[in-house]
């Protein structure tokens, strides 16, 4: 197995980003959130995972090991292939992912594409118990019941964020202006995502 790859990245593209190693250019596979952190022209360095398939080799790569790790883990779960393993890698970060799968949580996992009512249900039932509950964060805001909550936070995983970042700036914006309408905490939402970048 290819565990990582280093160099220069030549090209990013919107699903894969080409790295030079050793003369070669290899095309990896990646999340939006992954690509979004390579410049052209400079070192990066990408943990991997190869997916040999009869008419294909295909290289996907990850920020770090932990993301690798729930890609392969994904995959043990009959009916997930890598696309939507990567698609739930993209729609909800390591901590988001565990946290859905220990607590049940359907709904953050039908957000990704590709994955439907049953097909949640069948990866809380076989990955619950094989992964561990992420430790509260101490910077967490306090859910805020709002119809506009769950709307703007579906707006900002489309427009690429991952589900935590995202949930955590509308609640946040929420905590700040309660009667505020979506556009009003959309607008404070990216605001506030921006400055985290």
């Amino acid at each position: 197995m290819i565990s990582s790859v280093r160099g220069e990245v030549l090209e990013i593209g919107l699903d894969h980003a080409v790295v030079e190693v050793g003369g070669v250019g290899l095309a990896v596979q990646a999340a939006p959130a992954t690509l979004a952190r390579l410049r052209r022209g400079e070192q990066a360095r990408l943990a991997t995972t190869l997916v040999v398939r009869e008419d294909s080799l295909t290289l996907f790569g990850f920020t770090d090991a932990d993301e690798r790790e729930l890609f392969l883990l994904l995959q043990t779960v009959s009916g997930i292939g890598p696309r939507i393993a990567l698609a739930t890698i993209a729609v909800l970060d390591p901590d988001t992912l565990r946290r859905a799968l220990v607590d049940g949580d359907l709904t953050a996992l039908t957000r990704v594409p590709g994955i439907g009512r049953k097909g949640a249900e069948r990866l809380v039932l076989e990955l619950r118990d094989k992964v561990d509950a992420p430790a509260p964060s101490a910077l967490t805001f306090a859910h805020v019941a709002s119809p506009q909550r769950d709307q703007v936070v579906e707006a900002l995983v489309g427009l690429g964020f991952t589900a935590k970042p995202a949930e955590l700036a509308v609640d946040k914006a929420l905590a700040d202006t309660p009667d505020a309408d979506a556009a009003v905490l959309l607008r404070a939402a990216l605001s506030s995502l921006g400055r985290s970048r």
